[in-house]
């Protein structure tokens, strides 16, 4: 136990090292010839952009080279950009070998993000400690001095994954025709939108193409975290035209647009759009820039993404990326089949949560593989959030309360939680932002975190909160007091049962409900969820604010209040008090001129959630494991797993290998 503590200390201290600085201060330049706008001069080019002095692409896959020689597919000098603006992808080990499958686990097509995330390709991303973002599918950038100006450079010759041109055409087109219309369920982004710093109304930006290979993002008011913003909210900035011009609406009229729509399976044009311009990676017809294409039906047993003959990476000696042939995704019925097909070895390359650390650490050598502990930004491994818009207005007005919130927290014991939930492995801390962090504050770890049972009941009388000879609580009307709470996992089970366990020796009646992510989506969307054991976890509140500040249904806490931000206050419930300040601190974020101006409010933000613990954590953060076969190559050990980041994506698996 004693080592399973340490090696977390480890990996958190490395956590804090990290994001010692986690917003970028200054925009990279570009390495794009003769730049036309004002580069900032405090930033390093990114090295993945720039191609090796002397590029010779020497090599590709077996696989390819066969068709090339078959003639089905055209020498790997045309698939590729112009030579200057091939993208090199530095290797964690060694240069790889080609060949073999990637083979994982997933839940089905509803799991799109088990293959999504992995296999991601935006326009720019996160550098390795995430501190600042460094281009990707764009070459470069240059950005004015006060931030309104972004010229965005994208690679010559870069092709879709059809052997299609892709242009600053397919962003045009994206922007005017998919995101500002709205057509695959998605609003425009809030990166998109800049803030006038005296008034506080919003303006949203003007894309414009410059050339072919360039276009330019303009801003009425200042947008320093523009870049950051747009590889979290809208990572691909782009689209193929020639593939949506075919089914959107607008080119080929609603009626065929719903006969394409049940070609395709779907019964309405609005749940196609989605999954065709949102989800789209998982759809075997539709081209795209990732280093794996789909191949076959989502809904079969195996779902099967193959090497793009068009992706735009080598390695450092000018070998084609991937390295691995294909992804293979076998759908489980059961959560248990993931770590026993670990354990069997059908799985070569998947991840975990820490609670099954012992097990997959005891079977590492018998079973050929490595766990490799990725730090995180969660705020801790096990807890609540306590909805402050619940639809009950009784539940409503108690969990609003303070009291009742510390009651929930000091009325349960985490020493029991942590040992037998996380095997030991977590602290018996209260959720709070990890140090290191943007909005780490001192002393907030033990916050309500002591077991106090007796404080506990103290304060749910105080609340007139009465037992009745049942032993449970009742409202201070004499009715029924039932707390529910809703998951989406059979994961956290027994962590549900501790903490149902303790509720009910506060004299809170407690339902425990364990429903599938499409009902749990549909209760959440329609206010049905009061508790919920979904985590925070969040790098930089500037960065990601949405489980923090209520722009959209998302988080539990804030259901209504997200709604009312999302409708534009025409629907859900307006903020008051905290929440409503909140609101007024995100919109000073947006209109900030500087990083050091917009870190002090996203601090100030998350002191607001210091004082209000609508998000209660009765286990602190643990690692998240990715466990690898020892065969498989170039995977880093010393990442940070968030969602930002794009998870295991940001490790850049086109470099991982299978050595024979």
């Amino acid at each position: 136990m004693n080592k399973s503590r340490l090696l977390v200390a480890m990996i958190m201290l490395l956590f804090a090292v990290l994001f010692a600085a986690c917003t970028k201060d200054e925009a990279a330049p570009s390495d794009a010839p003769e730049p036309s706008e004002t580069t900032d001069e405090k930033d390093d080019t990114a090295e993945p952009t720039k191609a090796p002095a002397e590029t010779v692409v020497v090599q590709e896959a077996p696989m390819l080279s066969e068709l090339v020689a078959s003639g089905s597919l055209p020498p790997l000098a045309e698939r590729l950009p112009a030579e200057s603006d091939i993208m090199v992808e530095p290797v964690v080990e060694e240069i790889g070998q080609y060949g073999g499958e990637w083979k994982m686990p997933w839940n089905g097509p509803g799991d799109r993000w088990t293959v999504g995330q992995p296999t991601e390709e935006s326009l720019f991303r996160f550098s390795k400690d995430g501190s600042k973002v460094e281009p990707n599918v764009a070459k470069g950038y240059d950005v004015n001095e006060n931030s309104t100006e972004f010229t965005i450079y994208l690679r010559e010759g870069m092709k879709w994954s059809d052997g299609e041109p892709f242009t600053a055409d397919d962003v045009i087109f994206y922007w005017e025709h998919m995101l500002k219309k709205e057509t695959f369920g998605k609003k425009v982004y809030d990166a998109y939108y800049s803030v006038d710093p005296a008034t506080g109304d919003k303006a949203l930006a003007e894309v414009t193409k410059i050339d072919d290979y360039t276009f330019k993002v303009t801003h009425k008011y200042p947008s320093v975290q523009f870049l950051e913003r747009v590889a979290i909210d809208n990572k691909w900035f782009f689209a193929p035209e020639h593939f949506h011009r075919t089914i959107l609406p607008e080119f080929v009229g609603e009626e065929k647009a719903l006969a394409i729509a049940k070609e395709w399976g779907f019964e309405d044009v609005q749940s196609f759009l989605v999954a065709t311009g949102y989800y789209y990676w998982i759809n075997p017809e539709i081209p795209t820039l990732r280093a794996w294409v789909a191949k076959n039906d989502p809904d079969s047993d195996q779902f099967i993404m193959e090497r793009n003959p068009y992706y735009w990476k080598v390695d450092e000696e000018g070998k084609q990326l991937p390295y691995i042939d294909r992804i293979v995704a076998t759908k489980i019925q059961d959560p248990s089949h993931k770590i026993l097909g670990t354990l069997a070895g059908d799985y070569n390359l998947t991840w975990f949560g820490a609670a099954d650390f012992t097990v997959l650490k005891e079977n590492e050598q018998k079973a050929g593989y490595r766990v490799i502990p990725w730090s995180t930004a969660a705020w801790s491994s096990a807890g609540v959030q306590v909805n402050q818009t619940v639809a009950d207005p009784k539940l409503r007005k108690l969990f609003q309360d303070a009291k009742f919130r510390e009651a929930l927290s000091v009325g349960v014991n985490r020493v029991e939680i942590t040992e037998i939930y996380t095997n030991g492995i977590a602290e018996p801390i209260q959720a709070s932002v990890p140090e290191g962090l943007v909005g780490y504050q001192d002393g907030w770890r033990d916050q309500w975190a002591a077991y106090e049972p007796d404080r506990a009941n103290q304060l749910l009388d105080e609340l007139g909160l009465k037992k009745g000879a049942d032993g449970f609580r009742t409202h201070p009307d004499g009715s029924d007091l039932t707390l529910t709470v809703i998951d989406s996992t059979t994961d956290t089970a027994p962590f549900l049962e501790l903490l149902k366990k303790y509720y009910e020796e506060m004299g809170l009646k407690t339902d425990i409900k364990i429903v599938d992510q499409a009902t749990h989506q549909e209760m959440k969307y329609s206010n049905q969820v009061p508790l919920h054991t979904e985590n925070i976890s969040v790098a930089n509140v500037a960065f990601r604010p949405d489980t923090l500040v209520p722009l959209r249904v998302l988080t539990p806490w804030s259901i209504e209040y997200g709604r009312y931000a999302e409708s534009g206050g025409k629907e859900g419930m307006a903020p008051e008090g905290d929440v409503a300040e909140i609101m007024k601190l995100w919109d000073q974020i947006k209109a900030a001129k500087t990083t050091d101006e917009i870190n002090k409010l996203a601090a100030d933000i998350v002191k607001i959630h210091q004082k209000n613990q609508w998000v209660i954590g009765y286990a602190g953060p643990t690692p998240n494991l990715v466990v690898a076969s020892n065969k498989i190559r170039n995977v880093p050990t010393d990442m940070i797993w968030a969602d930002e980041f794009r998870s295991l994506g940001h490790a850049h698996p086109a470099q991982f290998f299978i050595q024979p």
